[in-house]
C-alpha cells in the first residue's frame, strides 16, 4: 500500500515523523489534503491545525504557526515535509502557552499592532481547540 512519509519539523526540533495515509494542513488559500501519489506541491502555511492520519497511531493533530508544506512524490511513498516556524502536537499543548499568546495579543492590541495581535489570537485559538 502506498503511504506518506511525513516529517513535521521546526528550526528547534523534529516534532513528528512517521507513515501516514493522509495529511490535512491550513494553507494561505485554504485547507489542503494530501494523499499518497499527490502531485508535487509547495504551499505557504497559515497558523492553524495540522491533521495526520497515522498508519499506526490513528488520527493525530498539531498546532502549526505558519511555515511551508512540501510534497514530493516517490514510487511507493510520497514525502510530505511540514517546515513550521513553531509546532506542537495536541498532547503537548500547555494552558500556560495559551494564556501567554492571549496576553501577548492583548498587549499588541494596546500598542495598535492589530495584525500581530490577530496572529497571536490565532495561535491561542488553535491550541485551545486542539486541547479540548
Amino acid at each position: 500500500m502506498a503511504t506518506l512519509d511525513v516529517h513535521v519539523v521546526t528550526p528547534e526540533r523534529e516534532v513528528w515523523t512517521g507513515d501516514a495515509s493522509m495529511v490535512i494542513a491550513r494553507a494561505l488559500d485554504g485547507d489542503v489534503g494530501i494523499l499518497p501519489g499527490h502531485t508535487p506541491l509547495v504551499a505557504v502555511l497559515r497558523v492553524g491545525p495540522l491533521f495526520i492520519e497515522s498508519t499506526d497511531q490513528g488520527r493525530l493533530s498539531a498546532a502549526v504557526d505558519g511555515g511551508f508544506l512540501h510534497v514530493a512524490p516517490g514510487n511507493d511513498r510520497t514525502r510530505v515535509d511540514v517546515l513550521a516556524e513553531e509546532a506542537v502536537m495536541s498532547g503537548e499543548v500547555d494552558e500556560a502557552d495559551i494564556r501567554r499568546f492571549e496576553e501577548l495579543a492583548e498587549e499588541l492590541r494596546g500598542n495598535h499592532e492589530f495584525d500581530e495581535a490577530r496572529a497571536e489570537d490565532a495561535k491561542a485559538r488553535t491550541r485551545q481547540r486542539l486541547s479540548e
